[in-house]
């Protein structure tokens, strides 16, 4: 059974998945239905599609984004040492289980990357007057490809993130003793993924 992680807390995966080198970090979310609480934009209409972007920040020892090719999104699906893939872009978060997946061969991410960030933005959020007040249901899964077995899970609940266009969800992170997945759900008032980006250069 998967490990179901809380806000803050983290996992060793050497620990709860020994010989673990490729994973899929699946994302989640629906649209909200209703129209009955007030948000910073109580006027949009429950039906408007709400379209997010999945997408990984790598990250250096200092916390820091060298350069825009450590920047996969769904216009560059592909890390340039083809060790992250992002799998498309799912506009309207429809259907049962993940909406989008980006698959990690953690045995080749280069050595000068130290954190995986999985961050989901609004698309044109702040254009459009759309915020995860209009998103429930949002989570994050980690899943050993070679077995299909769900390490671990994350789901967003219990939270507000009304005015929140963007979500840093979840982290892995290369540590000394392996690679460890942090729960996050911290939300941000971002333009685009550009301007997230930004925050980390």
């Amino acid at each position: 059974m998967a490990i179901q992680l809380k806000k803050g807390s983290s996992i060793s995966l050497k620990k709860e998945a020994p010989g673990l080198t490729k994973v899929m970090m699946g994302l989640g979310w629906d649209m909200a239905t209703t129209s009955s609480r007030k948000n910073l934009f109580s006027f949009l209409k429950p039906s408007t599609t709400v379209d997010l972007d999945s997408s990984v920040l790598c990250l250096d020892d200092r916390g820091k984004l060298k350069s825009r090719n450590d920047l996969v999104y769904y216009g560059k699906l592909t890390h340039p040492s083809n060790s992250i893939v992002h799998q498309g872009d799912n506009l309207t978060g429809q259907g049962d289980g993940d909406d989008e997946q980006i698959m990690v061969d953690l045995a080749q991410v280069p050595a000068n990357l130290t954190s995986l960030l999985f961050v989901v933005n609004i698309y044109r959020g702040q254009e459009r007057q759309q915020d995860f007040g209009n998103v429930r249901n949002a989570f994050v899964r980690l899943v050993d490809i070679n077995t299909n077995k769900e390490i671990a899970y994350y789901k967003l609940s219990g939270e507000t993130y009304q005015g929140s266009t963007g979500m840093v969800m979840a982290e892995l992170r290369r540590e000394a003793n392996g690679w460890q997945m942090k729960a996050i759900g911290d939300g941000v008032t971002v333009k685009d993924l550009d301007a997230l980006a930004a925050t980390y250069r």
